[in-house]
C-alpha cells in the first residue's frame, strides 16, 4: 500500500482559481526547495553555516576538555623560549632596532623583544626638529639606540639617538681642542646668564652683555663677548658663522666655552703687508666698503679703491661681491685691517672700467708692489748708513746688510791722489 507521501506527491495540482491565482511578492516567495514530508531542504549558504557551527562547537569542546592536545610544547617551554630571546633592557645599554611606525610625537621601534620601544621626538636628534622625518627617521630604518628610560605603566622602553650623538659630539670637541684647530660655529642666540648644569639648559634671558651661543658639532657652546674679536652687537652676530677655538670642554659639567678672539689671532698671524687675499663685500659706507676676509672685517677706503676718483662706491661695489684685495696695514691690537684694490690696478682706473682684469692680475701686481717696497726699504737703509758710518755696517747692491770692509771708502776717508 503506497504511503501517504507518495499519494500526495502523485496527485495532480488543480488549476488556481480567483484570487488564489495572484502571485506572491518576491520577498514572500519560498526558496526553490521541494516539499518533502512537510520540511524544506537547506540552501547552500545555510549548509555552510551549519558546517561552520559544527566545527566551532567541536573546537570549543576540545579547548574545554583537552586544551594541550596537538601542541608540541608546554606553557613552561614557551616562557623559557621567550626568556632565552629576551634582550638587555638596562638603562644606558645600546640596542639595535628597526623603525616600523612614525607619529607626530616620535617613532615606534621593533627591537625583537616582548617589550615595546618608543623613540620620542626630542630624543631623535641633537638639533631642534618638528618631526622625526627631519632627522631621516622613517619606517624601515635600522639603527642603534640607547635605552634611557622605561615606562612603568606598560613597560615600554624609551630610546634615544640624541644621547649617542651627544657622546660622539663631545668626543669630537675634545679632539679638536687637543689639536688646537680652528672650527666654525653658527650664532643662534645671545645670553646674559648661562646655566651649565646641562648642555641643553642654555637660558636666554635677553641682553647682550654676557655673550652669544654658537652651535658647534651639534652642541651649544658659549662665546663670551670678551672673546669676540670684533666690536659688534649680539643682534649683528645672530645667524653668522664665526671662526672659533675651544677654551673649555667639560662633558661632565656640560661646559663648552669657545673663543673667537683666539681663532682670529691665528688667522691674523697669516696676514702680511702686501699679501693678496680673497674677500667678500659685507657692507658699504660713504667712506668705504667693509670686506670680510676669512672672518676678519677689513676696510677698503674709498681712496684705495682706484687711482681714479670714485664718486659713488655703489657704482663699483655691491654687497656680496667677491674680489681680491691687498693688505696695506694690520693693527692687531685694535683689530683693524686696511685694504686696497688701487695697488692692484694694472693701469689707473681699471677697478672702475675693468674689475675682472684687476682680479686676474692681482697676484702679479702685488708681486710688483712688494718689490717696490723692498727697494724703497733698501734705499732707506742705505741712506741711514750713509750718514752713520760709525756703525761699521754697509749695504750691498742686493740690499743685504753686512760689515764695512777695509777697502770700502767712507766719507771721512781721504780721496786717493793721482800722481
Amino acid at each position: 500500500m503506497a504511503s501517504l507521501a507518495q499519494h500526495v506527491a502523485g496527485l495532480p495540482c488543480p488549476p488556481l482559481s480567483g484570487a488564489s491565482r495572484r502571485r506572491r511578492p518576491a520577498a514572500q516567495r519560498r526558496p526553490p526547495s521541494a516539499l518533502v514530508c512537510g520540511t524544506y531542504a537547506l540552501t547552500k549558504d545555510e549548509r555552510e553555516r551549519e558546517r561552520m557551527r559544527g566545527l566551532f562547537d567541536e573546537a570549543s569542546e576540545r579547548c574545554r576538555t583537552a586544551p594541550m592536545e596537538g601542541v608540541a610544547f608546554s606553557p613552561e617551554d614557551l616562557d623559557t623560549a621567550v626568556e632565552s630571546t629576551d634582550i638587555d633592557t638596562e638603562i644606558g645599554s645600546l640596542i639595535k632596532g628597526t623603525v616600523f611606525m612614525t607619529t607626530s610625537n616620535g617613532a615606534y621601534i621593533d627591537i625583537q623583544s616582548k617589550s615595546t620601544a618608543f623613540l620620542p621626538l626630542d630624543e631623535a636628534c641633537l638639533l631642534d626638529i618638528d618631526n622625526v622625518e627631519d632627522a631621516g627617521i622613517r619606517p624601515g630604518l635600522v639603527e642603534e639606540f640607547m635605552i634611557i628610560d622605561e615606562n612603568p605603566g606598560d613597560e615600554t622602553l624609551i630610546l634615544s639617538l640624541q644621547a649617542i650623538q651627544q657622546e660622539l659630539a663631545w668626543e669630537r670637541c675634545r679632539q679638536l681642542q687637543a689639536e688646537d684647530v680652528v672650527t666654525t660655529g653658527k650664532v643662534i642666540s645671545s645670553v646674559l646668564f648661562i646655566c651649565f648644569s646641562c648642555q641643553f639648559c642654555l637660558q636666554v634671558i635677553g641682553g647682550n652683555k654676557g655673550g652669544v651661543v654658537a652651535l658647534v658639532e651639534g652642541l651649544k657652546g658659549f662665546v663670551p663677548f670678551s672673546q669676540v674679536s670684533s666690536k659688534t652687537t649680539a643682534e649683528e652676530l645672530l645667524g653668522k658663522e664665526l671662526p672659533l677655538k675651544f677654551v673649555e670642554v667639560d662633558e661632565e659639567q656640560g661646559r663648552l666655552v669657545l673663543s673667537n678672539r683666539k681663532a682670529m689671532a691665528d688667522s691674523q698671524a697669516q696676514l702680511g703687508i702686501g699679501s693678496v687675499v680673497l674677500g667678500t663685500v659685507e657692507s658699504l659706507k660713504p667712506y668705504g666698503a667693509f670686506i670680510d676676509i676669512g672672518g676678519i672685517n677689513g676696510l677698503l677706503h674709498v681712496s684705495q679703491i682706484s687711482h681714479d676718483r670714485v664718486a659713488d662706491i655703489s657704482t663699483v661695489l655691491q654687497p656680496g661681491d667677491t674680489l681680491k684685495v691687498m693688505i696695506l696695514s694690520h693693527d692687531r691690537e685694535r683689530g683693524r685691517v686696511s685694504l686696497s684694490t688701487k695697488k692692484l690696478e694694472p693701469t689707473p682706473g681699471d677697478m672702475i672700467r675693468n674689475p675682472k682684469l684687476v682680479f686676474e692680475k692681482a697676484d702679479e701686481m702685488a708681486q710688483i708692489f712688494r718689490q717696490r717696497i723692498a727697494q724703497a726699504e733698501a734705499m732707506a737703509r742705505a741712506d741711514m748708513l750713509r750718514f752713520q758710518p760709525e756703525s761699521g755696517l754697509t749695504l750691498s747692491s742686493e740690499g743685504i746688510l753686512g760689515p764695512l770692509s777695509s777697502d770700502t771708502p767712507s766719507e771721512d776717508s781721504e780721496e786717493p791722489t793721482v800722481e
